[in-house]
């Protein structure tokens, strides 16, 4: 199966991109590594199996982002492979809602949101002319639960769930294959490099990232439910996969949950709250 296949990665450079584009390479498959870092990329790509194509870019600009398609439609047609995405890149925010400054909105929705939309849009009209394709799309936990201090991060990422679930429901007659993953916390960057509420880095992790799920499980994971043709991996444990369940299942709980998490001091916690004067 995945010897077949070229998978285009984005957000490749480190975290669950990295541990996929790994994941994938023992799986067989051909690799496209894309972000920002050239240097990472190729850091990542020397520790594969095979030749990979680096082709970094910037997800946001979209004028950019059909070229992008051509060069890697070519490089997997030459190896005589299906090309397959992974919408991986994004950025994350730890901010109230009241403080933040609306650039914080601009920044995660081009980014989460209007970027992987851009991506799968270049790509779709030929794999649907193929007849073959599989689309990944990296969302969140936070992308199905409103989740506090990430109000930017849950409007793109419930935006990718939609997004995703209607380009599935329209491409799956013609052979295609849409998984969205919805991860809870990963041992990644993430939450050091989200956004606070003046749309800077905050430049600190915090307790429940750094004890989260190692990215090589979240990465073997993944590739199981691609392996097994799933639409969607809730990709979680404890209580972040049952807030995933409530939303489901008795949202009126979860959002009483979900208030009182806040009334708790949560905010403090993660830092993300300006003293009181």
């Amino acid at each position: 199966m995945f010897e077949t296949q070229a998978w285009w990665i984005t957000g490749a450079s480190s975290g669950i991109g990295a541990a996929l584009a790994a994941a994938l390479d023992r799986a067989g498959a051909h690799l496209i590594l894309s972000g920002r870092n050239e240097q990472a990329l190729a850091d990542v790509a020397r520790t594969l199996s095979r030749e990979a194509l680096v082709l970094p870019f910037e997800a946001t600009d979209h004028a950019a982002i059909p070229g992008h398609a051509d060069t890697a439609f070519a490089w997997a047609g030459a190896r005589g492979a299906t090309l397959c995405l992974v919408n991986n890149a994004g950025i994350s925010q730890r901010s109230l809602a009241v403080e933040t400054v609306f650039a914080v909105y601009e920044k995660v929705i081009a980014v989460d949101l209007l970027a992987p939309i851009a991506l799968t849009q270049a790509v779709l009209p030929r794999m649907a002319a193929a007849r073959r394709g599989h689309i990944v799309s990296i969302s969140s936990v936070a992308g199905i639960v409103g989740s506090p201090l990430r109000s930017a991060y849950s409007a793109a990422k419930h935006g990718l769930i939609g997004y995703s679930d209607s380009v599935r429901a329209e491409t799956e007659p013609l052979g295609l294959k849409v998984l969205v993953v919805a991860p809870g916390s990963v041992r990644t960057n993430v939450s050091k490099n989200a956004l606070g509420a003046d749309a800077t880095a905050r430049g600190f992790s915090d307790a429940a990232i750094d004890q989260g799920m190692a990215p090589e499980d979240a990465a073997a994971r993944i590739v199981e439910a691609i392996r097994t043709g799933a639409r969607e991996l809730i990709l979680a444990e404890g209580g972040e996969a049952e807030a995933a369940r409530l939303r489901r299942a008795d949202p009126e709980r979860l959002f009483d949950m979900m208030a009182q998490l806040v009334a708790s001091g949560y905010a403090a916690q993660l830092g993300a709250e300006r003293p009181k004067s």
